[in-house]
């Protein structure tokens, strides 16, 4: 039986996910790539503003803007480096958290709607392996 292309099949999943997302999160004030960042910022804070754009897969030159304006409505914080005061520790603030958790629920609500569609076991069996695959592990 031919099947599609894991390529043709990923991008429609991911057109899915986006155009689903995307609303959620203009509710909470986060662009895609705003929540991105917060989530990152989620799992602990990064050590510069490189290291968050390497990690995040985001332009470096363009990540400023971003952090700008993320700093500006007071969900994260740069610091000075204890041992590089050129660089900046970028921190989620509680605030940040917040807005954070609040649009992450909703975004696991939709993503649950639509892994609705598989059995319990195919759903544990799907998140457990992507992250291998995400990762070329």
């Amino acid at each position: 039986m031919e099947r599609d292309d894991l390529g043709a099949l990923f991008s429609r999943i991911t057109n899915r996910l986006i155009a689903a997302e995307r609303p959620l999160l203009q509710a909470h004030g986060l662009s895609m790539w705003a929540y991105v960042v917060l989530s990152r910022l989620a799992r602990g804070p990064a050590d510069t503003q490189l290291a968050l754009a390497q990690s995040i897969g985001h332009d470096k030159t363009r990540i400023i803007v971003l952090l700008d304006d993320l700093e500006a409505e007071g969900l994260i914080t740069r610091v000075p480096d204890p041992t590089d005061r050129r660089a900046r520790v970028v921190q989620l603030t509680s605030a940040g958290a917040a807005r954070h958790a609040a649009a992450q629920a909703d975004v696991r609500g939709m993503e649950d709607a639509m892994l609705g569609a598989l059995s319990a076991a195919e759903q544990r069996t799907l998140l457990a392996v992507l992250p291998r695959l995400a990762s070329g592990r």
